[in-house]
């Protein structure tokens, strides 16, 4: 799967590839696949800008400090803007980057697939439990 780089937008012309041990593009690949990333930036693509609490109401169950564990690190990552307007009390919100919109795109059709066949996915779970009950098999 490696890919070389030739998007001006990108530093390096490296190549990368996310099967090998220490290449870079693999600890991007699991920050992003992390239990939030995706979801934050799903909802920052699907609702535009918005503000820290507005995006946990959002993203259901992401606790205040994942929350913005997983917003300085996709900040840092390039893909999301943190604003602080010169309000009194400050208001922050949080948007997407250029990169970010650009992966939001591609990761859109996935989100899209995911809730499209989840209750596909919900009932093989359920038949393989059933079929390997005492196997100390458990779901999520």
């Amino acid at each position: 799967m490696a890919t070389q780089q030739s998007d001006p937008a990108h530093s390096s012309d490296q190549e990368f590839d996310i099967f090998a041990a220490f290449c870079p593009s693999r600890d991007v690949f699991a920050e992003l696949a992390d239990k939030w990333s995706l979801l934050l930036v799903l909802s920052l693509h699907s609702c535009g800008e918005q503000r820290f609490s507005e995006l946990q109401r959002s993203v259901g169950g992401v606790s205040r400090k994942m929350l913005t564990q997983s917003l300085r690190a996709l900040e840092r990552d390039g893909l999301v803007l943190r604003t602080v307007h010169p309000e009194t009390p400050p208001r922050v919100v949080y948007g997407l980057l250029p990169l970010g919109r650009a992966l939001a795109e591609r990761i859109a059709p996935l989100g899209s697939g995911v809730e499209e066949y989840a209750g596909s996915v919900v009932a093989a779970r359920e038949r393989f439990d059933r079929a390997h009950c005492g196997e100390g098999v458990q779901g999520p």
